[in-house]
Order: structure tokens, then sequence, then C-alpha cells
């Protein structure tokens, strides 16, 4: 959820760990700090607020000389956002600076510990109690004194660790929590995501569970949890730089929008070859699937979301039972899983902490994992009998676009390969469904040119402060969707309902001016939506409907109407949600929020 880098190098340190950490600002923070050795001292600076008021305490890094240091951006969990709270943070000693993501768990246990070693603790946070552990443990090594300390931590760590008295290198360690070393020319980092480095390498290593990495300018080694030296593969990341940068729009949010043409070209078009789908799976057999019972689906968020999208085509086409369970819950549900269970773990990052519990919690009663997950190498995607990753590149908003889309169309292809492994779709219509799934990127680009419309639509209700969203079948699993990117950077207040459930109370809440958003792309069930529309009108609400070319019932019925490309009606998720994140994106512009980093929320949710 926070942000990590590292440098050590011939370069000033600090003005290059803020300018690394700018890269990780899509992460969510509300502080940042660094820090860097200088003379046989550990120097530190850290601020709440935004990055800006770091650069400004320190000069743009200038007043803190040095060529080794380490840096972090902090979304609180243990202790108020403030200047004191914030890492790295130093051991009493001032021999040990650690920066952390993540959560000591028994760090209660180890303060009092500590505390009667004779520390004593500046801040309220879980990470200090990580560097007065590591200074305990000091004895010369350092290396000794990090593995020691680890294994005393329970909980969820990347940790990024200075040691005053060997200035020439940092130390990394994780555990349930991503960190990655990218690789320069007689420089070396560490980073907690891609993007932090994309400006000064391409190679990079990832560190696997409770490997611990030491980096030096000359060369970094890895090694394993007991102390054996580990070969890792260099990965190149073949992400264009600009990839990571706005392009020329005004947020991250709408450049990932209009980048969802192109996304689910690069997601199906490897996928469907010749008339087939080739997913890849390498353990996940057409035999588990003609023997799979039952299907979880377990995800946090708008994976969620797509969860229910999902749910609604694998029963369609499959017969197969399908439960969308928030991973929250599900790791604390006692669920019914069998051998027979196929467990589907969506992710974007792959290191949603609670999805990665909750896929643990499936493999050990027996099931098939299948994991759905944008970032390579992740500890979702690595735990997992299989994997597909989205190949939705990077993505910078807080608010998912983009990776929601391929993960949805990753779930078509899912349900039409197990149709196909089943035996319930003929082969006629296999062929049609996949020939519409070829045509997606194109109508994606045809709804994408709807984007002036909507801007008009969200310049009339930016002022609403209640909106409701409401839809049948899919169209409700859209609508829960639409709703949270409305209020997750807009801050209007918004809910999703099911149309049928109107009157069984939520009608109550509709008054005259009241916005309702009206998904009508479900065909067999749009009279039914006209006559919910004309219900919640009847009450003196404002009805903004979405709805397929063509369809000049709902026209006549509503006061303004959202048009996407008439398709095929297994496309439809994929063409309604490209309009409700323009109309919520225009929304939250006209109402002057921080569309990329909206207010308490991060990118990558990495504790529970």
């Amino acid at each position: 959820m926070c942000g990590i880098v590292g440098y050590v190098g011939p370069q000033a340190a600090a003005p290059l760990l803020l300018e690394t950490l700018q890269k990780l600002e899509y992460r969510g923070y509300d502080s940042s700090g660094i820090c860097v050795i200088h003379q046989g001292a550990i120097q530190v600076a850290k601020a709440r607020g935004r990055l800006r008021v770091l650069q400004e305490l320190t000069r743009n890094g200038q007043s803190l000389p040095g060529s080794i240091g380490i840096g972090h951006t902090r979304w609180a969990t243990h202790g108020e956002p403030s200047d004191v709270n914030s890492h790295p943070h130093l051991s009493q000693s001032g021999q040990v600076a650690v920066v952390h993501n993540g959560i000591v768990e028994n760090y209660l246990e180890l303060r009092d510990f500590l505390s009667e070693k004779g520390y004593t603790f500046a801040s309220e946070t879980d990470t200090e109690i990580a560097a007065q552990l590591i200074d305990h443990c000091y004895h010369g090594d350092p290396v000794q004194a990090v593995r020691e300390a680890v294994s005393l931590l329970t909980g969820s760590f990347a940790l990024g660790i200075l040691f005053r008295d060997h200035p020439d290198q940092i130390i990394a360690v994780r555990k349930d929590s991503p960190l990655i070393v990218g690789l320069g020319k007689g420089e070396n980092f560490i980073a907690s995501d891609i993007p932090a480095l994309l400006k000064h390498t391409r190679d990079i290593l990832r560190l696997d569970e409770y490997e611990l990495a030491v980096i030096r300018q000359d060369g970094v080694q890895v090694f394993d949890r007991y102390g054996d030296p580990v070969e890792k593969e260099v990965q190149h990341v073949d992400w264009d730089p600009g990839a990571a940068e706005k392009g020329g729009y005004a947020h991250f949010m709408l450049k990932e929008i209009m980048e969802q043409a192109e996304v689910l070209r690069d997601t199906l078009r490897p996928r469907i070859k010749d008339g087939a789908i080739c997913l890849d799976l390498k353990h996940i057999t057409p035999e588990d699937l003609r023997a799979c019972d039952r299907i979880y689906i377990v995800a946090c968020g708008s994976a969620s979301h797509v969860g229910h999208v999902a749910r609604y085509y694998i029963e369609k086409l499959t017969r197969v039972p399908v439960f969308v369970e928030l991973a929250s819950e599900f790791r604390y549900m006692d669920p019914p899983v069998t051998p027979h269970t196929l467990t589907i773990v969506i992710s974007q990052s792959g290191e949603t902490l609670d999805t990665l519990f909750a896929l643990r919690e499936a493999k050990a009663r027996g099931s098939k994992v299948l994991s759905i997950v944008n970032v390579v190498g992740s500890s979702i995607a690595n735990e997992s009998q299989d994997v597909i990753y989205t190949w939705a590149g990077p993505e910078i908003a807080v608010a998912t676009t983009k990776a929601y889309s391929a993960q949805v169309a990753i779930c078509y292809l899912v349900a039409l390969y197990m149709a196909q492994c089943r035996g319930t779709l003929p082969e006629t219509r296999l062929q049609e469904d996949l020939a519409a799934l070829s045509g997606l990127p194109e109508l994606a680009s045809r709804a994408l040119q709807a984007q002036d419309h909507i801007q008009y639509l969200a310049s009339l209700y930016f002022g609403c402060k209640d909106i409701f969203f409401i839809g049948r079948n899919v169209d409700w699993a859209i609508a829960l969707e639409g709703s949270l990117k409305l209020k997750e950077i807009s801050y209007i207040h918004s809910e999703a309902y099911a149309a049928g459930e109107l009157k069984h109370g939520t009608i109550s809440l509709v008054e005259p001016g009241t916005l309702v958003v009206a998904l009508c792309t479900y065909g067999p069930l749009q009279e039914k939506m006209i006559s919910n529309i004309r219900e919640v009108k009847a009450r003196g609400a404002i009805v903004l409907a979405l709805a397929p070319e063509g369809t000049p019932l709902v026209e006549e019925t509503a006061d303004h109407v959202m048009y996407i490309p008439r398709a095929n009606p297994l496309l439809n998720p994929s063409l309604a949600i490209i309009p409700l994140q323009l109309f919520a994106y225009y929304v939250a512009l006209l109402k002057g929020c921080d569309i990329d980093k909206p207010r308490n929320l991060a990118k990558s949710v990495t504790v529970e």
C-alpha cells in the first residue's frame, strides 16, 4: 500500500529518492520521508502531507548529501499521519534505519520485550519496533541481524534497511508484500513497484517470500530464508517509460480509460487463435474443469465486481454454481471448499493481502486456484496453480479502469473455455462468441467516442448529493462498479441496487431531483427496467439511462441516455462500464477533486 525506494551508487541519493517516490504517489499516502548516510551518520527528513512538502523541506534533496539512501510514502495503519510516525524510522542508537510496507502483527508483544531491554519509542508505529528489534539483534553482522529479527516478526512486511556502520549497502527483505531490486550500471535500486525505476533501469529482480537481498553499488546478492545464495532470473521490463506517465492527458485516470481498446486488444488477441481459446493453463486440466462442482470467485473492491459479472456468464454457459465472495470474508467463513472446487482469485496488483490469504485458505482445503492478475511474478500469481495475466500495463490512478476491463475480458474467456471443456456450449455458439470477443476492442473504441456527450451530462449532474444506480441481472453487477467509480473519486454518496428490490425499501430514498442512473443493456429484462424507470420518475427522480444504440423506448422514458454500440450481449458489460467511468471522471473533474489520488484510498492494499 505504501511506497518504498532505495538507491546506492555514484549519484546524490536524496534527489533521486524524491524523484522515484513521485512515481509511487499513485499508491496512496499521507506522509513521506527519506534518509541518507553521510559522514558516518544517518540523516533523516520526513513530513506529513504531499511529497512536495518534503521536497520543500529538503530543498529537493540538496540539504541531505550522500550517495546511499532509502525513502518511503506512508499510508497510516498504526498511529495517525504525522511527521513523527512517518518513515524512515531510526533505532534508538542511530545505527539502523528502516522503511516498511505491511503490518507487524505482534508489535505490542515485541514492544514490551524491547522496553524491558531498555528501548524507548518515539512513534506509535509498528515499523519502529522493527528498527529497534534489528538494532537489538545487531552484533556486527547486518545480514545476520536482519535474518534474526525477521524470524521474530509476525505479519506482512517489505523492509528496506540501512546500517550506519555499513554505509555501502542496503538490505531488503520481504514477506507477503512486494519488493523488487533494480539493476543499473554502477548503481542499484530497490522499490515497491516498477514505475519508480523505469527512468533508471529496465532490469529487475523480484524477491520471493523471505528472500533477503544485499544491494551495493557494484552488485546484488540474494539469499533464501536459510541464508543460502540464490541465483535470481533477471526480468527485463518492456514497458515504455511513457506508459507510466500521463501522455498528454490531464490525469492518469483519463489516460487509462482511453487506453482500454488497446488493452483489450493486447489481452484478447494472443488468446484467440484460429477459433480456439489459448489460456496456456499448466496445472488445471480440462479434466479438472469437467469434475468441478462449484466455483468460488474471491476478490476485493472492483475485482469483486468483475466476479459478479463473471458469475452470470459462467453459470449460464457451464451450469456450474458460482459464489462470489469478498476476500476479507472468505478467509473467515469456513467455506465448503473441496478438491472439486475451483477458486478464481482476481487482483490487479497480485499483492492484495486479504485476497492472498483467501487464496491460501482455498488451497489448504484442496481447491484448485486460478488467479487473474496484472503483475507478473506477484505473490498471488506465484502461489496459484495457474495464472492468467491481463497484460493491462501499469495502472497509476487509484481508481481502476483498464485493469477492470481486462479482468472482465479474461473472465469471458474462462467462461467460454470451461463451457467448451464441459460440452455445455454448441460449437457454433462458441465460434460466434469468440468472433464477437475478437471485435470487442473496436467496439470499445467506438464507445470511447461518446466522451464529449458524457462530459456534457456530467456538467448537468455534478452538483448532486445522492445518486442511485439500478439494474437487473448483469446490469446490476455493472451498476456496482459504476457506483463505486463515482463515489471513490467524486465523494458523492452513491449506491447500486438491483432494480427489482426498489419496492423493498430503496424507493423510499427517492425524492424530487434525485438522480437515478438506470442500466438497460440486458435485453430480456429491458421492459421491466422501463417499468422501474417509470416508478422512480413518478416520485420526482431524474433518470440518466444507459442502453445500446437503437432502443427508442428507453429514450422516450428517461431524461437522458448514454448509448453503447449494439453488440453481442456477451460484450455489454465491457462496453457499458466505459461511459460510467467517463461519467465518474468528469463529475469529479467538475467538482475539483484529486482524481488520481482520492482521499483515504490506496492503489494496492497490502494490509488486512
